[in-house]
């Protein structure tokens, strides 16, 4: 792992429930798959952008919450647990000498975490993302999960984890609760690569938003493994994710700490579908499988 170089009073999640149940909005699916296709360049001014399809898993199906990455709906895989890392805010570490969890704080529960919130303020910069996590249960024919949150955060391009590295910043972490169907939407950024790791998400699952105040009540924590042909797209793209070209190069899924111990199944589970051009946005799509 990478070794990173480093008011108004918050109300917490409580008041943040009861302000989202007024507001929620049915998620619908934002990505699917497509077949493969090639970035090619346009003439006469036009776009140079042209999608390119995921090897990752397939995305969620809307309102059956089941993969079609050779599954059918009452066939899922159960998505392992991995280490949440050094940088989770999720009040079972510190950060610069003080504990740091950004579950309490007013402002967390959003859809779009690009902008830190609070009291804090900036956007992460870098290729926008709008990633939508299917929640099925693997013991009830891949049931969707209704009302479950998920806290979703990650590096940005730079590598760079806010409250850690930027402690002046708390962007790209945030939570959101899954519709009817079992879903959540996030738009993001997608994430730089840093030393040592193969480029990822990190994500926790809690039964109810209630309950997503503190690490300890969580039912999962995972990882996601982002699109090798993505990675490749975007960090040659953006001069925002220069640094990330030559840091990628030296990692892949078999040699990554995390993910190398997992099976091909597993990592077909924690690899979004995704598509979309880094010149206008991505989206992207997995099925979480829990054993509930």
């Amino acid at each position: 792992m990478k070794p990173h170089t480093a008011d108004e009073h918050d109300r917490g999640l409580h008041h943040d429930l009861k302000v989202l149940l007024h507001r929620r909005r049915a998620l619908g699916l934002l990505a699917s798959t497509g077949s493969a296709a090639i970035l090619a360049a346009c003439s006469d001014g036009a776009d140079p952008a042209a999608s390119v399809a995921s090897t990752g898993s397939s995305a969620a199906s809307t309102g059956t919450g089941s993969s079609s990455s050779g599954t059918s709906a009452a066939s899922c895989t159960t998505v392992p647990a991995e280490t949440a890392g050094p940088y989770p805010a999720d009040g079972s570490n510190t950060a610069n000498g003080s504990l740091a969890n950004v579950l309490v704080q007013t402002g967390v529960v959003r859809t779009d975490i690009r902008s830190s919130f609070g009291s804090q303020s900036g956007t992460a910069g870098g290729v926008t993302l709008v990633l939508t996590l299917a929640l099925v249960n693997v013991n009830a024919s891949c049931a969707p999960l209704a009302g479950y949150a998920v806290y979703l955060w990650h590096c940005d391009a730079n590598g760079q984890y806010s409250v850690y590295d930027l402690p002046g910043q708390n962007y790209l972490r945030g939570v959101a609760i899954t519709d009817q169907n079992g879903q959540v939407s996030f738009t993001t950024v997608f994430p730089g690569c840093y030393a040592g790791r193969y480029p990822h998400m990190h994500f926790e699952v809690y039964p109810s938003l209630a309950a997503a105040t503190v690490f300890s009540n969580r039912r999962l924590v995972s990882q996601l493994a982002m699109p090798e042909n993505y990675c490749t797209l975007v960090y040659n793209s953006l001069a925002a994710y220069g640094s990330s070209i030559s840091r990628f190069a030296q990692v892949s899924i078999g040699s990554d700490n995390v993910f190398a111990d997992n099976s091909v199944a597993q990592i077909s589970a924690q690899t979004p579908a995704m598509s979309g051009s880094p010149f206008t946005s991505l989206t992207g799509a997995a099925t979480i499988g829990l054993a509930v």
